[in-house]
Parts: C-alpha cells; sequence; structure tokens
C-alpha cells in the first residue's frame, strides 16, 4: 500500500510541476505578443509622422525628389513587414532614408528653423526613442522565452506542446553602420 502512495504522490508532483512549466510558458510567450504589439505601436506612429515630415521638408527642398521617394518606398515596405527578421531589415531601410532627409534639411536654414520641421523632428526622435525601448522589452522577453524553452526539465514541457522558439528583433544590419550618402541634384 505504501508504494503505491509513494507513485501517486510522485505522479502528483510531477502533474503539478507540468501544469507550472506550462503555465510559465503560456505566461512568457504572452509577454513576447505583448512586446511584439508595443513594437508595432511606435511603428505606426512612426508611419504616421513620416508624410507629414516628408511634406514639409518638399517645400523648402523641390529639386530632392530622390530623397522622398526613398523615403515613401521604404515607408510602404515597412509597413508590408512581416515577421520580426523582415521588420527589422525594412526598418533597417527605413532609418536610412529617414537619415537622408534629416541630412537634406541640414542645407536648408529656413527648413531647420520652421517650427512645423521642429517640431516633427522631435516627436520622429522621441518616437524613435520609444521604438528602442519597445525592441529592448521585446528581445529581453523573447530571450527569457527561448531560454526556458531549451533548458531542462521546461523543455520537455515544450517539445509536448509544440513551444517554438522566437525570432529577435536584430537590427545589427551592416547597411545601418554606414554614413549616410546624399546626393544633391543642382
Amino acid at each position: 500500500m505504501t508504494i503505491v502512495w509513494i507513485i501517486v504522490i510522485i505522479a502528483v508532483v510531477l502533474i503539478v510541476a507540468a501544469i507550472a512549466i506550462y503555465n510559465r510558458l503560456i505566461s512568457l510567450n504572452i509577454r513576447c505578443d505583448e512586446a511584439a504589439s508595443d513594437i508595432d505601436v511606435q511603428l505606426k506612429r512612426r508611419y504616421d509622422l513620416i508624410p507629414n515630415l516628408v511634406e514639409s521638408v518638399k517645400g523648402y527642398a523641390t529639386h530632392e525628389k530622390g530623397v522622398f521617394e526613398n523615403v515613401t518606398k521604404a515607408r510602404a515596405e515597412a509597413l508590408g513587414a512581416k515577421g520580426m527578421e523582415e521588420k527589422a531589415k525594412a526598418e533597417n531601410q527605413l532609418t536610412e532614408a529617414l537619415k537622408s532627409v534629416f541630412a537634406v534639411a541640414e542645407n536648408y536654414p529656413d527648413l531647420k528653423a520652421n517650427e512645423n520641421f521642429a517640431k516633427l523632428q522631435d516627436e520622429l526622435t522621441d518616437t524613435e526613442n520609444k521604438i528602442q525601448a519597445s525592441r529592448r522589452f521585446y528581445n529581453a522577453n523573447v530571450r527569457d522565452f527561448n531560454i526556458a524553452i531549451q533548458v531542462f526539465p521546461s523543455s520537455i514541457v515544450a517539445n509536448m506542446k509544440g513551444f517554438k522558439s522566437r525570432e529577435l528583433f536584430d537590427m545589427d544590419d551592416e547597411q545601418a553602420k554606414e554614413p549616410v550618402k546624399v546626393e544633391f541634384n543642382k
């Protein structure tokens, strides 16, 4: 009879442990989803600011058409990106295009002094900072989730329930490390 009780106790402990591990994995997975949503919110804010910024600069720098086309194209690609890896690549391209707009603005003192442009630039800078914070928050949650599904004993529950590693939002693109090249058409 004692052996039966020992087996029952061990079974109950294993079941409770599996449930606790499963609940932890679910919690971590939901945190990753929440963090990804935070990135999306900040990116949407950025996408909404970009057309206003471009329009502000266009009025001053009408002959810089290529710069504005690049920003518009990069914005469209970023809006259509799916998955963290594709989003990260599109965001790198958009960041580079925006750097070109600000480089163009440096050559127009009247534009730099324009209150509307200055406000948009400040808002975009604030948004960029929030995007960076959201990325760090997302990557920290993904790191914790990926560790949890790979370590023993939670890896057993993760494999049984089909949990898969998540992608980090990686912005280490070689292109982003290069200086911005701006050509002026005169």
